[in-house]
């Protein structure tokens, strides 16, 4: 049984690895700006917010797809949305972070004990799924009648899956299986390293 010094020790392990993470999620979606091939940047921070959901929990995947909210509004990613349902836009940018993160942690953990490797696989395909499953669905909520009048002939939905969302995704999605193999690796190591903490006491 945990004595309350190692319970605390685990504790502060959790704080520090969760700031790490929230550092490293801040930096790369700022990085992630400047690269885009359609409307929107590419999330580069997509594979730590899974890894951190691995190793630290549910809470700690929303609490970093939150920060990565937060920073693509802050960054003016979203401005174009903005100018439309500032409302609008806060939640759907906040609420898919928050949801990718969380899914990921709980698909994450639904599968931990059963298989490592397609827990780790199947929370890193769940994390832009929901990312992107979400943001069409606020497109589809707040913004559907201005972004038919931005798609012009094309069906609005069509223009929804292809334009704003399809490349990213793509290339989000791509990025976490081909990088699958260093995620299993990571989460590892974390692991390893929080069991020697258990043991050392």
């Amino acid at each position: 049984m945990a004595t309350q010094y190692q319970k605390s020790r685990m504790q502060l392990n959790i704080l520090v690895g969760a700031a790490l993470f929230t550092a490293i999620v801040v930096v790369l979606q700022f990085l992630g700006f400047f690269l885009r091939f359609t409307t929107f940047s590419i999330s580069l921070v997509l594979m730590p917010i899974v890894v951190g959901a691995a190793l630290y929990g549910v809470f700690t995947g929303a609490w970093l797809g939150l920060v990565f909210g937060v920073v693509v509004l802050l960054t003016g990613d979203a401005a174009l949305f903005l100018g439309i349902d500032a409302i609008g836009t806060i939640v759907t940018v906040l609420a898919k972070g928050v949801l990718a993160g969380l899914c990921a942690g709980a698909v994450y953990k639904l599968f931990e004990h059963k298989n490592k490797y397609a827990a780790v696989l199947l929370s890193s395909i769940v994390c832009p799924v929901v990312n992107s499953g979400v943001f069409i669905l606020g497109c589809r909520l707040f913004f559907f009648d201005a972004i038919q009048d931005m798609a012009g002939d094309v069906p609005a939905w069509r223009y929804i899956i292809l334009v704003m969302v399809g490349v990213n995704f793509l290339i989000e999605l791509g990025i976490n299986l081909v990088l699958n193999p260093v995620i299993v690796r990571l989460v590892d190591l974390g692991k390893s390293y929080r069991s020697d903490l258990k043991i050392r006491g």
